[in-house]
């Protein structure tokens, strides 16, 4: 899993701020010198300190009490974790799905966004997001961007990344993404599905809505998401070529219909709702189930991996599907 914060970086934080203050001791000033000039992000960090450090400094000159001071060290502590809270680094690179920007918080991964063919800030959401402050960095989403390339070449089937979703647009959206990101790889389920996971049965159109402003693609897989009829329906607006690719990646057999594609259904495994044993989809236990009662695996090995024991009464073991 990618680390938050380096431990180093976590260690030398509180001399960090005491140094762009002009309060460190030598020896945690001269720590701080010889760590920034290793560290492109802390150095970033103790840049935008140094910002504020006239606020400091004018605080110092002027005659107050004690408690004057103390109340505007508080304040200036305030100000710099409002500043940390607010601050969202990025990169853009090139992948086999076009441009995509990749964003983190303190708290996490943010967004995930294709941008066509415009490889830069100002083709994303992110411009436009009120009271946030980008800044293009570095190495820590460098290693994102690899895992993300090692899973659209099929050598990953997890990425295991902090997540931040302050991004989605209400609890209703947050609760939606939690559940999506809970799919297994290789595996599908449908908006029906997920509506009846969140509690709400009758809101397939708002979980639909809901995957459509996903902030997160790939990371919380809305692309495992299908219709009911198992049509792929859409994709981030107007991509499904792209959910057919990443389904493609992780093994899910796709027909091409007459206006559309859908899932094979017929050549894969199935999980009826929170069963914990997968079938052939010819058992009998599911000749009255619909699309938006299952789960489908692409395989045995994605359903077993999933926690999911063989069918005591079809045996799935013992009758594989041909491949």
């Amino acid at each position: 899993m990618i680390k938050r914060k380096p431990q180093v970086c976590l260690e030398i934080e509180s001399d960090l701020v005491a140094a762009a203050t002009g309060d460190a001791e030598p020896g945690a000033a001269r720590r701080v010198e010889h760590h920034i000039g290793a560290c492109a992000a802390c150095r970033v960090e103790f840049g935008r300190y140094r910002e504020i450090d006239g606020v400091v400094g004018a605080l110092r000159r002027a005659p107050a009490a004690a408690d004057s001071v103390a109340r505007a060290r508080e304040g200036l502590e305030a100000r710099l974790a409002d500043l940390r809270s607010r601050l969202v680094s990025y990169r853009v690179f090139p992948s086999p799905l076009g441009h995509i920007l990749i964003a983190r918080s303190e708290h996490g991964v943010s967004l995930v966004e294709y941008l066509d063919e415009r490889a830069d800030l100002g083709a994303s959401r992110l411009s436009r997001i009120a009271g946030v402050e980008t800044q293009e960095d570095g190495a820590e989403i460098e290693a994102l961007y690899r895992e993300l390339l090692e899973y659209l070449r099929g050598d990953r089937v997890r990425l295991e990344w902090p997540l931040d979703l302050r991004l989605a647009r209400s609890d209703f959206h947050r609760a939606v993404l939690q559940a999506t990101a809970a799919i297994p790889y290789g595996a599908v389920t449908s908006y029906a599905g997920i509506a009846t996971h969140v509690g709400n049965r009758s809101a397939v159109r708002a979980v639909a809505q809901a995957l459509r402003w996903n902030p997160l693609p790939i990371v919380v897989p809305c692309h495992r998401v299908i219709g009911s009829s198992g049509s792929l329906t859409g994709y981030a607006g107007d991509k499904l070529p792209l959910k057919q690719q990443l389904l493609g990646v992780e093994g899910v057999p796709i027909l091409r219909a007459r206006r559309d594609f859908h899932v094979a259904r017929d050549t894969m495994y199935v999980r009826d709702h929170d069963e914990v044993e997968y079938c052939l989809p010819t058992c009998g236990s599911l000749a009255s189930r619909t699309l938006a009662n299952l789960t489908l695996f692409a395989s045995r090995e994605r359903a077993e991996s999933a926690g999911l024991a063989p069918c005591t009464a079809c045996r799935p073991d013992l009758h594989p599907l041909s491949a």
